[in-house]
């Protein structure tokens, strides 16, 4: 690999592998100008489509997912670690399906299930947006569900 600095070639100094994330970074060093960098490899996989509920398709986007349940656990008791893995299982779960067209639905479910494990008020926060609560009927249906849950 090229040296962003001064554009010679590069030595690897140290791998590591990230868990849950198929992620592997590398610290990288130039031996022409001394300046170290760091790298991260991803695998990259087939191209998978999102079927919206209007039956348009669009392309899997990791940052949705990840910027969905940010917002879901903003000022929560959940840090960064656990969101990472939490949407890196969600990946992977989307990438081990059959197919490669997957309903916009069955994102939402998995994401539902992580977070009604991690945080009852980022689930609910998801929920109210996912499910599109237009009243207190259906907050009250939501925490009964999570009511549920949470004894078993």
């Amino acid at each position: 690999m090229k040296c962003p600095f001064c554009h010679n070639e590069t030595k690897v100094i140290d791998s590591r592998y990230i868990a849950d994330s198929n992620v592997i970074r590398r610290r990288r060093g130039c031996d022409e100008c001394s300046k170290r960098f760091t790298t991260y490899e991803r695998i990259e996989y087939l191209d998978i489509n999102v079927i919206k509920r209007e039956g348009k398709k669009e392309p899997f986007d990791r940052n949705k997912i990840l910027t969905g349940i940010k917002r879901a656990c903003e000022k929560r008791p959940i840090t960064e670690y656990q969101i990472e893995t939490m949407v890196s299982e969600i990946e992977m779960a989307i990438r081990n399906e059959d197919s490669l067209d997957i309903p916009s639905h069955k994102i939402g479910d998995l994401i539902i299930e992580k977070l009604i494990k991690i945080d009852p008020v980022a689930y609910i926060r998801f929920a109210s947006v996912y499910y599109d609560f237009d009243d207190l009927k259906a907050f009250d249906g939501a925490l009964k569900k999570l009511k549920r849950k949470v004894k078993n």
